[in-house]
């Protein structure tokens, strides 16, 4: 758990790209930790919910949530089990300006059976980074579609994902591109954003499967750490060199899924795992070394697969049941409350948006005081399930404006501007 890098006091930080304040360009948004920064929303919905400004039904299949740069959304999805793509729709009315086949849905014998597109396109510039269910990993150019670049990560590197195959989210930094094969030769890899050629390999001692989750950029003193959810727990890598650092056992789904993406703050980041519960681990300076030591872990923190988004002092996610709000530096529950249950979730302007698994949409104050629901409605025509375990697992997205809701082939769009 400790390397040899003399450091100074740090600061923590999620990858921001280089578009406008209101943009959505990556998973989870511009600094990756589900926050949007835009004001001017509405602060209640009406009974009927705001107002749906269009909604398409052929969007393919998938959990994928949208990016949203400009007058784009971006977005995987799946017709069948042979033909897995990433599409751009207008944001005007939702119509397809292109669509760009990666490959086939990955292990489509999985058990419990959700095969299906799972990642969220990450873009910057010009380029686009989409990563299919099947280990496709691509660059295209976000006017057209074309394909710049394209690699396997279970054929190139000899990657090892887990029972519900890729769902990672491609991080741009800079000019590397990671992202987690999973194994024994590159557990972690970064590549040149530009022409896909390989940085550095990490290979973690003893190997490990990739996850769900995706990677986060923290700056620590004088080193760049990547971090990441892992099947075997949580991982640190040194961000130029790909050096192993530390890693935390605890966060281990005892149903084989890690999935929530971890949140980073100050000098703690919080990781949690389904079925298991979530908590905290604070980074410090050990013989010159790195350290991740435990402050908290508890089974009946925020561990749903809709992950979590910290708010001043304050983290907010769901269980299996209930919202929680809960104080990020020690873990003590502020409130519980029931809401739509378990839902994915992300904040703007003061409230938290929250995607029901149930398919219930819901808008809540972001205060530590109680709960307060200022809104809810379930969407219009919803899609279909392939069985009864099957979920509304898409998360929410809020950019310049409107809300964006996914399930499989439904994309709603919705005015959530307050009137002017």
């Amino acid at each position: 758990m400790k390397c040899s890098f003399a450091i100074r006091p740090f600061l923590v930080l999620s990858t921001a790209l280089s578009v406008a304040a209101a943009d959505w360009p990556q998973w989870r948004g511009p600094q990756r930790n589900g926050v949007a920064t835009e004001t001017g929303l509405l602060k209640e919905w009406p009974k009927e919910g705001p107002k749906l400004l269009w909604k398409v039904s052929d969007a393919g299949r998938g959990y994928s949530t949208p990016a949203v740069v400009g007058d784009r959304l971006y977005l995987l999805g799946n017709e069948g089990l042979d033909n897995e793509f990433v599409e751009a729709l207008a944001v005007k009315d939702g119509h397809q300006v292109w669509r760009t086949r990666l490959g086939k849905v990955g292990h489509p014998t999985q058990n419990p059976n959700f095969p299906a597109a799972r990642s969220t396109p990450t873009v910057e510039g010009e380029f686009l980074y989409a990563l299919s269910s099947d280990g496709d990993l691509a660059c295209l150019e976000i006017g057209t579609g074309k394909l710049r670049w394209q690699k396997n990560l279970r054929a190139d590197f000899g990657g090892m994902h887990g029972e519900w195959a890729y769902s990672e989210s491609p991080l741009v930094d800079g000019d590397a591109l990671v992202c987690t094969p999973g194994g024994t030769n590159a557990t972690l890899v970064a590549l040149n954003k530009k022409s896909g050629a390989v940085i550095w390999k990490c290979a973690l001692p003893e190997g490990d499967q990739a996850a769900y989750a995706s990677a986060i950029v923290v700056e620590f003193g004088s080193i760049k750490l990547y971090v990441q959810l892992l099947q075997k727990g949580l991982v640190g890598v040194d961000a130029r060199t790909g050096r192993f650092l530390w890693r935390y056992g605890k966060p281990v789904s005892r149903y084989g899924a890690n999935i929530p993406t971890p949140v980073a703050s100050d000098d703690s980041i919080y990781a949690a795992a389904a079925g298991t519960g979530g908590g905290a681990v604070k980074l410090k300076v050990q013989d010159r070394g790195v350290e991740a030591e435990q402050v908290y872990f508890e089974s009946k923190l925020p561990a749903a697969i809709g992950g979590t988004v910290k708010v001043g002092r304050y983290l907010y996610g769901t269980t299996d049941r209930a919202l929680l709000c809960v104080e990020f530096a020690t873990g003590a529950v502020k409130w519980e409350a029931g809401g739509p249950g378990a839902s994915s979730l992300c904040y703007a302007d003061g409230r938290l948006y929250l995607h029901g698994e149930n398919g219930e949409v819901a808008l809540v104050e972001a205060t530590s005081e109680s709960y307060r629901e200022k809104g809810r409605f379930t969407p219009p025509d919803p899609p279909k399930h392939a069985n009864e375990m099957e979920k509304a697992w898409a998360y929410p997205v809020v950019a310049n404006g409107r809300l964006y809701i996914r399930d499989h082939g439904m994309v709603w769009c919705y005015d959530v501007k307050a009137a002017r």
